[in-house]
């Protein structure tokens, strides 16, 4: 196996050793830093990734977020396509960000370039087709202009 021969540095005592050995070559410097492995052949074998990521944090360059993501998903564009078959899917992260749950019904109502979905219920559906009716009145009334 691999046994590290020195501990490498780290923080300001990096930085001022890779300042000091600045004409070296990368391989070299990152070895006078202690960020090496010798195998059970005696083979020197360099760490640069080690190396390269002490570095960064010395300059206080963050290497990961400070926020880890769950790793699913991807962030919501706002914009649909639609699909081969005709359809438009409305992805699970609009519907969380809406409060709707599974079985909410939707009226659609097409306009001029737009689709409207109004949410069925009982006080809502009225008030919401009346908006609607008198908006696309106006866009009528604009379009004859």
């Amino acid at each position: 196996m691999t046994e590290t021969a020195t501990a490498p540095l780290t923080g300001k005592a990096l930085l001022a050793k890779v300042k000091e050995l600045s004409t070296l070559p990368r391989r070299e410097r990152a070895k006078q830093c202690g960020y090496y492995t010798v195998t059970k052949n005696n083979q020197v074998r360099v760490n640069l990734t080690d190396f390269y990521d002490a570095l960064l944090s010395a300059r206080g360059i963050p290497l990961s977020p400070e926020a880890p993501k769950d790793g699913r998903g991807r962030e919501p564009t706002y914009r649909v396509s639609v699909h081969q078959n005709g359809q438009i899917v409305i992805g699970a992260t609009y519907t969380k960000a809406m409060g709707l749950k599974s079985g909410d019904e939707f009226e659609i109502r097409l306009g001029y370039k737009h689709i409207h979905l109004i949410q069925l219920g009982d006080t809502d559906k009225k008030a919401a087709l009346e908006d609607i009716d008198s908006d696309e009145s106006e866009e009528d009334l604009e379009d004859e202009e």
